[in-house]
């Protein structure tokens, strides 16, 4: 950079009279690096200009050239982008902003710090420093700082040497050169002769400067002596020194014996301390206070305080046997003997503690056994409460057992077990036993004998029997469903009930009554077991300690799929029974009323719901779901049933149809269904079983109507689908919009069709003869033509129309209705819609045939014999004289 420094003065500057201060490698920000050079310079004449001027190298590369200046007094702003860090980013701002980056910070700084310098020595205008370090902008001395603009002596910048070469005269030396030239006239006239008195004058200084020097040679002497004896001194400093560090090497070695033995004495202390840690640890981890000792050997197993003991005691012989030793600590003798200890008290207490549960298992079972009959008699199911109370404050020390002797454990799962199986199946057996007597719907008196209602047969126990195998005892005595006295004073309707006999039970209340109680013992039934099971199982979750915790790790997955799977086992076993006596309930429920299916459906699906809410997993869930699959399929075959029996149901030659009995039925169906599906949670089930039904009744009642042979068609469809519409619309079933709509246009269409097809009667003739002229009208003969044909002429007419005068009309009608009376069934009461309806038929075809008349016979002046008044007053008479 010197040698580029010295080229630019040499080459560029100096032919200008200027001198470079300082000198910066730069290029444009943003752009590619096109190298040139800032320069900061000052002129050698006043007054003095300074300048920042850009140069660059030529194309060739052989020398500089001079591209752009900026005076100094045009510059606004330095900004140096950053104060603290390091950055070659620097902005000068004149008329516009010229953004350079320097080559080194180094470079950049140097050239701002001289910028800031000329700044404070040549301008009013002060320019603005931006972002630059304190640093780089020092104070002028205060002598400077009052020298005038433009006459300062020297210039500091990044150039010391070349700010050297040019000093200007204080105001001082002015005055001194002023005064000397004054005494000397000639000085400015004859310059070379006041040269030579100067340097005459320096000569004389000179000699006189020798002269004090040589004047002060004594002094000089008497100062080598001092420095002498100075010398004598240090060295006198110098052995005493050497003396004192022979001694102080002493002292160190005695210092190093004395830090030595302290080391040692410091790993003793710590070793002693590390070995009473140990001895610390060993005593407070595996040393187990005689009270849990005594506790653990003797401890009472049966109240409460005792059991705590034990809980507290085995809680500390875990601890102890579970203590994290540390490597070495099992091969001390004495932990081996402690943890010997610990074993055998482990596996005494584990064995004291196996036995009394045992014997609790038994005595309580032997309590609950004493409890049983007192509840079969009302339908109830013992409480364990009592039991499961006093069973879970051994909880603690069965997960202790748990986690410390497993095989013992599983033994004492395995009996309680196998003794609650025996205990649940009794109890569940007298339960359900006496909920089929109750369906059957026999009493049991207060001497523990059942008496029979007086409508059941003898026939429903045989079936109660055959349904549960062999009848067990309820209380332990002799009483047994196979010696109970059935007798019946009346005859008991048919086991499955269908829709052809609905339309007579519902008017049963011996059909009500036994319905209503069939629903209260199934619900009671599933009221009682639900609470059961559910306070099993989460007693078998504490007790065994087999909850499911949410909060451990994913690790852990295989754990909770075990607990999971030993409560769904131990569940199974325990209430094995439970599933096959519901099957067993529900298919005699099913043979005394096939639509109890309807009420097991609803209520078995409610506990289906209201169970997996509170536990999805749980086995009242499963168990009930495997049930529910059952009663739905019970439900789907008494739907089969229904439409099985519509099939094959006969009507009679003989007399007339009205509505058909599968019609009636399917509404007390569709009321009682209603009834009892009221805010149920298997409404889809009944919905898909409605469309089932439905559509069976409608492809029945066709079937009806084609093979009818007293009641027309016509009638058996009307009547049928006129009923099938009220139905409907009374129940307002919303997945049946589309077949009650259906309904109505097959009742529409057929009241037409009838009404049309019997009005052809009372004016037969009449009839065919106008059917006659649309035949040849249609054929193509002009309207007005028709009369010219032989056989429609106007005396063919005339002739026709004499043959239907009024009282032969009324007498045709009058007929008609009573045709129309014996056709109408009396239940569904459409005979005055029929009436009604062939009344506007009949005025309908009167005014058709009119307007054949006089299209085709125009000007014959040819009328019927009665007016529509007149027919208007023969359907009021007729109606109101039947």
């Amino acid at each position: 950079m010197t040698a580029i420094k010295h080229a630019l003065q040499r080459d560029i500057f100096t032919p200008n009279d200027e001198r470079l201060l300082s000198i910066v490698n730069v290029c444009k920000a943003g752009k590619k690096k096109k190298n040139c050079f800032l320069c900061a310079t000052v002129t050698t004449e006043r007054p003095v200009q300074v300048k920042v001027v850009k140069v660059k190298k030529t194309d060739k590369g052989d020398f500089y050239k001079r591209q752009m200046a900026w005076e100094l007094q045009d510059l606004t702003e330095v900004d140096a982008k950053d104060a603290n860090k390091e950055n070659p980013e620097f902005d000068l701002h004149f008329e516009k902003v010229y953004r350079w980056v320097a080559s080194s910070t180094a470079e950049k700084n140097s050239f701002i710090s001289c910028i800031w310098k000329l700044n404070q020595r040549y301008l009013r205008k002060k320019v603005e420093f931006v972002n630059v370090s304190p640093q780089l902008l020092e104070e002028l001395p205060k002598a400077e700082e009052s020298v005038p603009s433009g006459e300062s002596q020297s210039v500091a910048g990044g150039d010391e040497d070349a700010l050297d070469d040019y000093q200007e005269l204080n105001s001082h030396d002015e005055q001194d050169i002023e005064s000397m030239m004054e005494v000397c006239e000639y000085a400015i006239s004859n310059a070379e002769a006041f040269a030579e008195k100067l340097s005459r004058e320096l000569q004389v200084l000179d000699g006189a400067n020798i002269q004090s020097i040589m004047a002060s040679e004594k002094q000089v002497n008497i100062l080598m002596q001092l420095l002498d004896q100075a010398l004598a001194e240090v060295d006198n400093i110098e052995g005493k020194l050497l003396s004192y560090e022979e001694m102080l090497q002493s002292v160190k070695e005695q210092m190093d014996q004395i830090s030595q033995s302290n080391r040692l004495i410091q790993i003793s202390n710590t070793n002693n301390g590390k070995l009473l840690d140990e001895i610390q640890f060993l005593v407070n981890y595996m040393d187990l206070s005689k009270g849990h000792i005594k506790a653990l050997q003797e401890g009472d197993l049966s109240s409460p305080k005792g059991i705590e003991a034990c809980i507290n005691a085995s809680e500390a012989l875990s601890q102890c046997m579970n203590v994290a030793l540390k490597p070495g600590h099992d091969k001390l003798m004495a932990v081996k003997q402690q943890q010997h200890m610990f074993s055998e008290l482990r596996d005494t207490f584990a064995r004291r503690l196996t036995n009394h549960l045992n014997n609790v298992f038994v005595h309580q079972g032997h309590d609950q056994s004493s409890t049983l009959s007192q509840h079969t008699a009302e339908l109830t199911l013992p409480k364990h409460s009592p039991l499961h109370r006093d069973l879970l404050r051994y909880a603690k020390l069965m997960e202790w057992l748990k986690n410390t002797q497993r095989e013992k454990y599983d033994g004492l799962s395995r009996t309680y077990v196998d003794y609650m199986t025996r205990l649940y199946e009794r109890e569940i057996k007298d339960f359900f036993e006496v909920a089929k007597i109750k369906m059957a719907g026999t009493s049991k008196d207060g001497k523990g004998k059942f008496a029979t209602l007086p409508r059941k047969e003898s026939a429903l126990k045989q079936e109660v029997e055959s349904l549960h195998g062999s009848s067990g005892k309820l209380t332990g005595s002799t009483s047994s469903l196979n010696k109970l006295a059935v007798s019946s004073s009346n005859s008991r309707r048919s086991q499955s009930s269908s829709l052809l006999d609905m339309g007579n039970m519902s008017a049963s209340d011996l059909d009500v009554a036994d319905r209503t109680r069939f629903d209260k013992i199934f619900e009671q039934v599933l009221s009682e077991l639900e609470p059961l099971c559910l306070a099993e199982q989460d007693f078998i979750s504490k007790f065994f300690k087999l909850q499911q915790n949410p909060t451990l790790a994913q690790v852990s997955i295989k754990t909770q799929i075990y607990v999971k799977d030993m409560v769904r086992m131990m569940m199974n076993k325990i209430f094995q029974s439970i599933e096959t006596e519901l099957n067993s309930l529900i298919a005699l429920g099913d043979k005394i009323d096939s639509f109890n299916s309807l009420y097991m459906l609803v209520k078995m699906s409610h506990h289906v719901w209201t169970a997996e809410n509170v536990d999805p997993a749980s086995y009242l869930s499963t168990t009930l779901g495997n049930v529910l699959v059952t009663v739905k399929r019970n439900f789907d075959k008494c739907i089969s049933g229904q439409i099985r029996q519509m099939e094959e149901v006969k009507i009679s030659k003989k007399s007339k149809v009205g509505i058909l009995p599968f019609v009636t039925g399917f509404e007390e169906f569709a009321k009682l269904a209603e009834a009892i599906f009221r805010n149920a949670e298997r409404r889809g089930d009944l919905d898909k079983a409605y469309i089932k039904l439905i559509r069976a009744v409608f492809s029945n009642v066709e079937k009806v109507a084609n093979e009818s042979q007293k009641t027309p068609r016509d009638v058996v469809m009307m009547e049928n689908f006129h009923h099938i519409f009220s139905t409907l619309s009374s129940l307002k079933i919303s997945c049946l919009e589309a077949e009650r709509k259906e309904a109505k246009q097959k009742y529409t269409e057929h009241l037409q069709s009838y009404v049309i097809n019997s009005l052809g009667q009372p004016l037969e003739k009449l009839n065919h003869f106008f059917e006659g002229v649309e035949a040849r009208v249609a054929q193509g003969v002009r309207e007005e033509e028709v009369s010219y044909q032989l056989a429609f002429n106007k005396q063919e007419l005339r002739k026709v129309i004499k043959e239907y005068p009024g009282k032969e009309v009324k007498k045709g009608l009058d007929n008609l209705y009573k045709k129309v009376d014996k056709h109408l069934c009396e239940e569904e009461n459409l005979l005055q819609v029929v009436w009604h309806s062939m009344q506007d038929e009949f005025i309908r075809q009167y005014k058709h045939f009119e307007g054949l008349i006089n299209r085709c016979y125009p000007g014959s002046g040819i009328t019927m014999e009665f007016t529509i008044q007149d027919m208007l007053e023969y359907f009021s008479s007729i109606a109101q004289s039947h």
